[in-house]
Formats: C-alpha cells, structure tokens, sequence
C-alpha cells in the first residue's frame, strides 16, 4: 500500500490518473473498510491539505462550496444557512460533533450514499459538482453524478473540487429534515428536502422536493402542483409515498418508509415556505421543531 500527500490539485490528480483514491476526513473510507463494504485501496493520495478547496465563496452567481469545506462549517456559515438552509440543516445532523467537523462535503457527495443528509439539499438546490482531472474540468448536475448506491458517474481519475449553488430568487428558501431513531450518528431513516418559492400573494410559485433513503439514489419528486402552501404540501406528501421505492431492512420496512417518507415531505415544504416568508426558523429543523428523536 501506498501513501502519498498532495500539496497541490495538480498532484492530487496526477496521483489519481496514477491509480490512487483520494482521501480527506476519512470518515466515510475508514468506516466503510472497518464494516467489510470495501477494502481499503492499495493507493491513497491524501488531499486534506488542499486549503484551496476548504474555502466557500459567495458571489453574483451563488455559492461555491470547496470539496474539503466540513460540515461544521457549512452548519455555522451564515450565507448558508440563511439562503441555502438545507444543506446546512442536512450538515448539522450528520454523525456527531466529530464526524462534522471532519468530514467533507465532497466526500459526502462522491459516497454516493441514497441515506446522506447533505443529498436531498443539493438536489432541490439545483447542486452542480466541479470534477477535475488531467484532462481539464468539467460540471456535472447533482442527479446526474449519482448512478447507484456508492457509486457516481465520475471517472476514476476525476477529482471532486467543489460544490456550486445557484442564487435563489427572490422569496424562495428551502429546509431539510430526517426520520431518526436517535440524535447522534444516526442514518436518516426517510429524509427529505424541500425549496420553495412564493408570490406576492403567499402562495407557492414554484416548488422541488427530494427523497432520501427510500431509492438506490437520492430521488426528486415529480408533477407537484402549485397553489397553497397547504395544497403543495399534501400534495407532496402523497406523490413522495407514490414515487418512493424503498426497501426493508433492519432498520424499517418499506411500507413504514413510504409512509414516512410522505410525512417527512409535508413537513419539509411546510418548514421551507415558513423561511420564505421570512420566518427565522433556525437550523437544523429537526431540532426547530422538535421533528426527529428526543434529547
């Protein structure tokens, strides 16, 4: 096995060009090896010391969130998590204090996970990932990265850089929340994001919701109607229980999910339509409003 740490993007990808797998936090690689999902690769290039790629940037066209920006800060940071609230709701239940403030957007994102929390946000956000090799760069949309659970459309060689999020017009706001059994490193159950716009009038102008856990990818719900803010919010609770394709394991069966899922989707437009309308309701919204498991 070899080790290498990159000083540089450059280097970072000519050693995955060369075969190796990059690594940052670890928290996903390490604990993946330790369960039996996957040996640890016979090559590792170490790019946690890229400071480049651990920086989020706002300008006129959104954010840009760096591969190795952590999920502390994405939590903390206020654009964020006042303008594109999901995502720092997904971040801020993610593992524990520990996991948070090692573990990366970017390998959340290449991990492909159908349960991360940060995916259904990024979904709704309309999320692009930049990918780079020795080849040069390229973006690619969120939904489309994602082809299976671990796995992405990406090349091997094709290092993630960074996360980039649109601006959201005027009036919108998203929220992000999860089914759990417990607060502290915990894989959502059903989860589900929601961004909302609303009119002059208090209703929904335009809506996206996604699901979580409950397909072999992160899924966006399809044909939500506008109207009340109630009447989205039904309706997304019924569509997401039609779409969602959940399975049964150890930990809910898929009918529990699919209902739940339709819970967790009213829920989510609800909360989101709150921001929108310039209610300050504080991340995460499972802790706001008491959703989720007990202190």
């Amino acid at each position: 096995m070899s080790f290498t740490i990159a000083t540089s993007v450059d280097e970072a990808v000519a050693a995955l060009a060369a075969g190796a797998r990059p690594v940052a936090g670890g928290s996903d690689l390490v604990v993946g090896a330790r369960h039996g999902k996957a040996p640890l690769p016979e090559h590792l290039v170490a790019i946690d010391r890229l400071t480049d790629l651990a920086v989020v940037t706002v300008d006129g066209e959104g954010v840009h969130i760096g591969a190795l920006v952590n999920h502390h800060t994405i939590e903390h940071h206020h654009a964020l998590s006042t303008v594109w609230s999901a995502l720092s709701d997904g971040s801020a239940l993610v593992g524990s204090p520990s996991t948070r403030n090692v573990g990366t957007l970017g390998g959340n994102v290449m991990n492909a996970s159908p349960a991360m929390d940060t995916g259904s946000p990024l979904v709704v956000l309309g999320a692009e990932v930049e990918l780079r090799s020795a080849r040069g760069t390229r973006r690619v949309g969120i939904a489309e990265l994602w082809t299976g659970p671990g796995r992405t459309s990406a090349a091997d060689d094709e290092l993630c850089i960074a996360v980039h999020l649109p601006t959201p017009v005027h009036g919108s706001n998203s929220a992000y929340l999860r089914l759990e059994y417990r607060r502290a490193m915990e894989i959502a159950v059903v989860g589900a994001g929601a961004s909302v716009t609303l009119d002059s009038n208090g209703s929904v102008a335009a809506v996206r919701v996604a699901l979580t856990a409950v397909a072999p990818t992160i899924i966006e719900v399809v044909g939500l109607p506008l109207g009340s803010i109630t009447e989205v919010a039904a309706a997304a609770a019924a569509l997401a229980a039609e779409q969602a394709r959940p399975i049964s394991d150890v930990r809910a069966s898929d009918r529990y999910r699919r209902h739940t899922v339709g819970v967790m989707a009213r829920r989510a437009v609800e909360a989101a339509a709150r921001r929108a309308a310039g209610e300050p309701v504080p991340v995460p919204v499972n802790r706001a409003l008491g959703i989720g498991a007990a202190s």
